[in-house]
């Protein structure tokens, strides 16, 4: 019986932290389908998180490679009074990277659904 107390406990405490993480990132950051991403990304800055060699190989047209690992770092590079448009492979770093941003006082933070691997527009390569 304790045994099952403990693990109710430990998944009440899993379902809290996944409800609250899920809520800060609503009020964070707003999602884009890949047309209205497209609608908005070039009146914005566009911001790949992914790491260089990903970039390197192929990248949204117009995008800056600000990788996840620097951010902390090269935030200020981000201008906080223009919009800021986000992604990357998935939407695990945008989210991230946008929840971050908010703590640094961006307002204007969208992320493309599903990421770089739903992108079906133009791409840039080095290759």
């Amino acid at each position: 019986m304790q045994v099952l107390i403990t693990i109710a406990i430990i998944l009440g405490v899993i379902i809290a932290y996944v409800l609250i993480n899920s809520f800060r990132l609503k009020k964070a950051v707003t999602g884009l389908t890949q047309e209205e991403f497209i609608k908005g990304y070039r009146k914005a800055q566009l911001i790949d998180l992914r790491e260089p060699k990903e970039f390197e190989a192929g990248h949204i047209l117009g995008a800056r490679n600000v990788p996840m690992t620097q951010m902390k770092q090269r935030h200020k590079e981000i201008r906080p009074d223009l919009p800021v448009y986000l992604y990357c492979q998935n939407t695990g770093r945008s989210a991230r990277a946008a929840l971050m941003l908010k703590k640094k006082g961006y307002n204007q933070i969208y992320q493309l659904q599903g990421g770089f691997k739903t992108w079906t527009g133009k791409v840039k390569s080095k290759a």
